[in-house]
């Protein structure tokens, strides 16, 4: 019987990338639990990494490479645990490499060694994937009844307390989730049960290295992203993308967003595509999310869930309770009549954009093929939106030229994109509306609520990375926000 504890005792492991998000730390945790040789290597120092390193203070076998990368780390090691978003053209990943050293990542590696008959729902796309990975998990655990894919086996379940699944079946989550690690599930899943994974195009790469595809794969969309780690090579981003279908086997399911297929087809796929359109959703079904954008991704959840044996009445009472993910149009407070809206998440302009069109609607989409500008929707200039960022290399023109038709007025939080961004688009929008520059997310609070007023929305939306003088990452970027509007009477 295979035993997840003696495959890593004894180990010789590199791993890659402490972090900041909590991932690596997990991952270090697990495997020095589990008897592992280890080095941890980050080129972050300790003062950096110091909330980290207290929580691994206890392993004192546990050797460390900080502020640098060294390549006799990456020589006479079973294998390497690379963390997501390490250069595609790292020399030292290239040692390891050239030495014969396997390279692992957290996501497939856990896919690898998961218990044999796991259901594995991996959720990938540009935008989307983790409102869609969110929904699918939610469905599941309100299921009652759920078909087994191999086996067509009829289960039937009561829900407990926690939400969990009785009897034989459970479901997890894993993937692109923050702090947790996927790994470590190992300790957890059993055969039988369903982990639903969100996976973005770094944590891919070990997909491909491994060639394995999850047995349920969603694709929900694809625009420009992460230009600048690949280069302004779209189709390399493409390629690591397509490991959530490209060894998948008969029998498995792929669920492909309206807006990727054109593309999914061309690269051919061992499985034939389900195509989920928004006219997928039935009349009547009444989302709690708001925007076209993400009746897209109930339309990828509801398919993908259908493909898993779940009845219509079970997906639309988890579909009309869902309320969202946190930093994705999320819905904070009112204050003195003004609505405010945490969209930290959107990191890309397509996002900010899909944000705009979702709130400067008067009237709601009843109908689900409308889309949005539609001659039925009302549009008026009821936005204060606040964005600004880190430059990531995108295309910010068709943002820049939708952005008069829907706000009142833009708070700029100063950063290198957001310089860049003025400097080039400048004569498009300096005459069309107000436009404010602060040093600080505070003051860009602060600014929005003088120009508000009752009735107005306040959005949140960067369309930038966060990672500058302010944040550590994205998520801290989001909690600040959160807490600055909390403070606010």
């Amino acid at each position: 019987m295979f035993s997840y504890k003696d495959y890593f005792k004894g180990k010789k492991i590199t791993l890659m990338g402490l972090g900041l998000l909590g991932r690596g730390l997990h991952d270090a945790i697990f495997l020095a639990e589990c008897g592992a040789e280890l080095i941890v290597t980050d080129l972050r120092d300790e003062k950096t990494l110091a909330l980290s390193l207290a929580k691994l203070k206890k392993f004192k076998d546990i050797r460390y490479r900080l502020g640098k990368h060294k390549l006799e780390d990456f020589r006479n090691r079973d294998f390497i645990l690379k963390a997501a978003g390490v250069s595609l053209d790292s020399p030292y990943i290239a040692e390891a490499q050239k030495n014969g050293i396997p390279i692992e990542m957290d996501a497939s590696l856990f896919a690898k060694l998961m218990p044999k008959d796991v259901t594995l729902v991996g959720v990938t796309g540009t935008r989307g994937k983790s409102t869609a990975t969110a929904l699918i998990y939610e469905i599941l655990n309100a299921r009652f009844k759920i078909q087994d894919l191999r086996f067509k086996k009829e289960k039937s379940y009561v829900k407990d307390k926690g939400s969990r699944i009785k009897d034989s079946t459970r479901v997890f989550r894993g993937g692109n989730l923050v702090p947790e690690a996927t790994l470590p599930l190992l300790k957890k899943v059993r055969s039988g049960d369903i982990v639903v994974l969100e996976l973005d195009s770094w944590q891919l790469q070990g997909f491909h290295d491994a060639k394995i595809s999850p047995q349920v794969a969603v694709f929900t969309t694809f625009l420009d992203d992460h230009l600048l780690y690949y280069k302004g090579d779209t189709k390399k981003y493409f390629e690591d993308k397509i490991a959530i279908f490209k060894y998948q086997k008969k029998g498995d399911v792929l669920v492909v967003g309206e807006k990727a297929a054109p593309r999914v087809r061309a690269a051919r796929p061992p499985v034939k595509p389900t195509i989920s359109l928004v006219a997928d959703i039935p009349a009547g079904w009444k989302p709690r999310v708001l925007g076209v954008h993400n009746r897209e991704n109930i339309a990828a959840a509801l398919v993908a869930a259908r493909a898993l044996g779940v009845s219509d009445a079970v997906i639309k009472k988890a579909v009309e309770n869902f309320e969202g993910v946190p930093g994705r149009l999320q819905y904070l407070k009112t204050i003195r009549g003004v609505k405010i809206y945490n969209d930290n998440n959107a990191t890309t302009p397509d996002a900010t954009l899909a944000a705009l069109h979702a709130l400067s609607t008067k009237s709601e989409i009843r109908n689900p093929k409308q889309i949005p500008n539609s001659k039925s929707q009302k549009k008026e200039k009821n936005l204060i939106l606040i964005m600004g960022g880190t430059d990531k290399g995108l295309d910010m023109s068709k943002l820049v030229a939708e952005i008069p038709k829907y706000c009142k007025a833009v708070v700029f939080l100063k950063e290198t994109g957001t310089e860049k961004l003025i400097i080039n688009y400048h004569l498009s929008i300096i005459n069309q509306f107000p436009i404010f520059k602060k040093d600080t997310l505070s003051e860009c609070v602060e600014e929005a609520m003088k120009i508000a007023q009752k009735g107005e929305i306040i959005l949140f939306s960067p369309a930038f990375a966060s990672f500058g003088k302010w944040f550590k990452n994205e998520y801290d970027r989001g909690e600040q926000f959160v807490k600055i509007v909390g403070k606010i009477r």
